[in-house]
């Protein structure tokens, strides 16, 4: 078969998961020398392999990166955590990759481009992207270069850059990269092949040794409680990798081995381009085999989980009920302060649930909400910050905690996970209908609408803001046959409306898609369906032309 373009032609191999046709996309990713706009999300950039994933602007971007490390401004170098461009090249960089398709060969793209400027290379092979975030810090390099699109499709490619704290870059840090991309694009690109990785210098790095090490020094969660429970006691465990950069750690961290019969049981760690034709993500839907093990034990303790490819996402469940990052977070929270006496703030995005509020505020923790983003938590996991975090999550599986990494962490989430199982003798289930009983039954839930493609950007934003000025504090706001005052106004990203009962809504436009994202919370499942059809009345006034 003959195809124009990758894009058709990952058309075909995810229609009929045929995997004879990847080196026609090898093909385009390495011919096809169209520029393409980069953008920085929340966490790196990511674009369709053969289409914007190239190996011509990954070269781009590489050169960008460079070029912003070599910068002699003060705010970059601070943002950095470098002296200077030396520093760099003494100090190193660490590159790794997931193992999706062409992981390795980009990896390579990049290390040939560092190494031409001199640059020590550590090169960590298939990881993850919390063992990168440890091993940064370890080791003091300056920084990392992740190639992993996250949990997105199996068409995508992406490259994550963290600064020297291990966390995710900031936007002080990516705008100038994409500036500096897109400026190149502008001019041709980059014309050389620098990115050949023969005959260079680099250290392999373990970093799940590294990261086991850096587990131990911070002390958050106790390794050695945790696998003592493990091989101890009547439990089981499983771990759904979906083909991810995942397999292979939970082994390694718990100390026993992942084989069928045994406490830990593993699911998805063969080598999968396609992902089984499923979208790589801790999704509800992609907990059916963990639930189907667990539901088939007797052992007295249960705990499954699915991690997504680089290991920055998860989902939780027992044999009883699954258990979504709005709830875990919320537990983590609870455990962390009142059974390890850890002081501090509990943060999570503005559209996650306000179930830890109600914990915080039993226990006098004060909580901040932020945009969505985990980088939008830096300034409170930094070990210096005025506020430190006992907790910071998000509603889409991402977590981290006191004293840990400035990244989202899957693999610290289950070992904290097992210790609250093990520390409190209840099954995760359990122990969360005793929170709800003692702070109250809170059931998120997330929607949204499609808009006209004329108000993608600005234009949305702007009508979508007169919802917050047409419902303030101290109004009143009709949920199905009652009418509720409005408590709390939140406007950090998008508009969130929090009523006297403590549920909410919030309002949220899509800065790149004609799409209009609605996040509620209800008190009851019953109300979640009217909280739904207000969130799209007051959408559907504000639009109205």
């Amino acid at each position: 078969m003959e195809f124009e373009s990758a894009e058709e032609c990952w058309k075909a191999i995810q229609e009929s998961l045929n995997t004879d046709l990847l080196p026609e996309i090898e093909r385009f990713a390495r011919e096809n020398n169209t520029p393409s706009r980069i953008v920085f999300g929340t966490s790196g950039w990511r674009g369709e392999i053969g289409t914007d994933f190239t190996f011509h602007n990954i070269r781009v971007v590489t050169q960008a990166i460079i070029n912003t490390l070599r910068r002699e401004n003060s705010e970059i170098r601070e943002a950095l955590g470098t002296s200077d461009f030396d520093d760099v090249r003494r100090r190193g960089i660490i590159v790794g990759h997931d193992n999706r398709f062409l992981g390795p060969e980009f990896a390579k793209e990049v290390m040939g481009m560092f190494a031409s400027e001199g640059i020590r290379l550590y090169y960590a092979g298939e990881t993850t992207t919390p063992e990168l975030s440890a091993s940064i810090v370890m080791r003091n390099a300056a920084c990392s270069v992740n190639i992993t699109p996250s949990h997105n499709p199996s068409n995508y490619s992406g490259l994550k850059f963290n600064p020297s704290d291990g966390g995710p870059a900031g936007s002080e840090i990516t705008d100038v990269i994409q500036a500096e991309a897109n400026a190149l694009m502008q001019k041709g690109g980059v014309q050389d092949e620098r990115g050949s990785a023969e005959g260079i210098d680099y250290e392999e790095m373990d970093t799940t040794g590294r990261y086991i090490t850096f587990l131990r020094s911070r002390g958050t969660v106790n390794l050695e409680k945790v696998r003592k429970f493990v091989a101890d006691t009547d439990c089981l465990i499983v771990v759904d990798h979906v083909h991810g950069a995942t397999r292979k750690r939970p082994e390694r961290l718990l100390g026993v081995s992942g084989r069928p019969g045994e406490k830990l049981v593993l699911l998805r760690t063969e080598d999968d381009f396609l992902f089984g034709g499923v979208a790589p993500e801790p999704s509800e839907r992609n907990m059916e085999g963990v639930e189907r093990v667990l539901s088939a034990s007797t052992a007295g303790f249960r705990l499954g989980v699915i991690m997504d490819p680089d290991g920055d996402r998860i989902r939780f469940a027992d044999h009883a009920m699954q258990i979504p990052m709005n709830y875990f977070g919320a537990m983590a929270l609870h455990f962390l302060h009142v059974h390890k006496g850890i002081n501090g703030i509990a943060v999570k995005s503005v559209g996650t649930s306000n179930f830890v509020n109600a914990i915080a505020e039993r226990h006098g923790i004060t909580v901040r909400e932020t945009k969505v983003g985990f980088k939008n938590f830096r300034p409170y996991l930094l070990p210096d910050a005025p506020e430190r975090a006992i907790v910071a999550f998000e509603e889409s599986d991402g977590f981290s905690g006191y004293n840990h990494t400035l990244e989202k962490d899957a693999l610290f989430a289950l070992l904290l996970a097992i210790e609250m199982v093990a520390f409190t003798g209840m099954n995760l289930s359990d122990y969360l209908r005793e929170l709800m009983d003692e702070y109250g039954h809170y059931y998120p839930d997330r929607s949204g609408i499609e808009v006209d493609r004329s108000l993608i950007g600005e234009p949305l934003k702007k009508k979508l803001s007169v919802i917050r000025e047409s419902y303030p504090v101290g109004s009143t706001i009709r949920i199905g046959d009652r009418s509720l005052k409005v408590k709390d106004l939140i406007t950090v990203d998008g508009t969130k409306i929090v009523l006297e009962d403590g549920s909410w809504l919030m309002i949220r436009p899509s800065g790149t898609e004609p799409k209009v994202r609605f996040y509620i919370e209800a008190r009851t499942i019953e109300e979640k369906e009217a909280i739904f059809k207000t969130a799209a009345k007051l959408t559907e006034e504000a639009i109205r032309p």
